[in-house]
């Protein structure tokens, strides 16, 4: 498997996280990782094809949002909240928050 390219702190840029989170089923999936920990990716969204799953991922860890890490025949993720907070002090938190408030989208 190959290891994902990942954005550095400094290169994670804020229209690019903006964008990101600027479509449903991804804030349902930071919805999930605000949790904590890693998470395998077939677990974050339900009822959403792999190719949609890929799609979403590949969005989420261009933009510096989320880590992949492959592990055996999947790949983990996990919220970048270290970075995020460092370049965007109290971004991820506000957004958490505001997702956290809303109902759950479908997939989510």
């Amino acid at each position: 498997m190959i290891t994902p390219q990942h954005p550095d702190r400094h290169q994670i840029r804020l229209e690019n996280v903006l964008a990101a989170l600027g479509h449903p089923m991804r804030l349902s999936v930071i919805r999930v990782l605000a949790e904590g920990g890693e998470h395998a990716c077939g677990t974050v969204l339900k009822n959403v094809s792999k190719s949609t799953l890929t799609h979403h991922w590949r969005v989420l860890r261009d933009s510096g949002v989320i880590w992949q890490r492959p592990s055996g025949r999947e790949n983990l993720l996990s919220l970048r909240r270290d970075d995020l907070d460092a370049r965007f002090p109290g971004l991820l938190d506000s957004l958490i928050n505001a997702v956290q408030a809303e109902p759950p989208q479908p997939g989510g």
